[in-house]
């Protein structure tokens, strides 16, 4: 049974893309990060995109998610392994892009609930040229392939994991891609956060006291 390339069909995607998705986007329209995202998004989700790379492993990619879902993309492999698809795109011209890429509440239950899970991260870099896009890069790795050196945590709900500064990608090598480490490197790396959160709610409660005394004495 014919094992998943995820490089492979990475490299695959970079060639579609830049074969038939350069135009997806015209006008004022290419100066968005948000309208190019979505232009290859949904590029990838249609019958031309991830379908006919995976067609000859007779793959089936489903698209039917909300947008409140983690995935926007999924298909499981003959082997049983359920790979969930988030596409980021990052435009090379500019200096800083941080994208959330999940919860990390929802990391931990869905990494808990099947060995077979696979939450993975397809990101395409691009450049605008003569009025269309020209795709440079495309990285498609299980988040635990990520090096921390490039992530961080945003507090939003329980945390969400971010990719620190999207010029700057660290990967491990296919070997050392251990998710047992990885995920307690998380959690330890989470302390750390939740104690600098504790503190600066501790001094935004302290400074809103201060007011409330200015205030009732006034």
């Amino acid at each position: 049974m014919t094992q998943i390339d995820l490089d492979d069909i990475a490299n695959k995607v970079l060639e579609v893309l830049n074969s038939n998705g350069t135009d997806i986007v015209k006008g004022s329209s290419l100066n968005s990060p948000h309208a190019v995202g979505y232009a290859v998004q949904e590029f990838l989700a249609g019958d031309n995109g991830l379908a006919t790379i995976l067609k000859d492993l007779c793959i089936q990619v489903d698209n039917d998610f909300t947008r409140r879902s983690m995935e926007d993309l999924a298909f499981k492999s003959g082997q049983g392994n359920y790979y969930a698809i988030d596409v980021k795109t990052h435009n090379l011209n500019t200096a800083f892009n941080m994208p959330n890429l999940i919860s990390v509440k929802r990391l931990a239950q869905f990494y808990k609930r099947s060995d077979n899970n696979y939450f993975c991260i397809l990101i395409v870099s691009y450049v605008v040229e003569s009025g269309r896009i020209i795709y440079k890069e495309c990285h498609f790795k299980p988040i635990e392939a990520f090096n921390w050196d490039c992530l961080t945590f945003g507090a939003l709900g329980w945390g969400q994991i971010q990719i620190a500064n999207a010029n700057i990608l660290n990967f491990h090598d296919g070997k050392d891609i251990n998710r047992r480490d990885w995920m307690i490197k998380m959690c330890d790396m989470l302390q750390f956060f939740y104690d600098e959160e504790i503190g600066k709610i501790v001094e935004r409660k302290t400074w809103f006291q201060e007011a409330k005394t200015y205030w009732k004495n006034k």
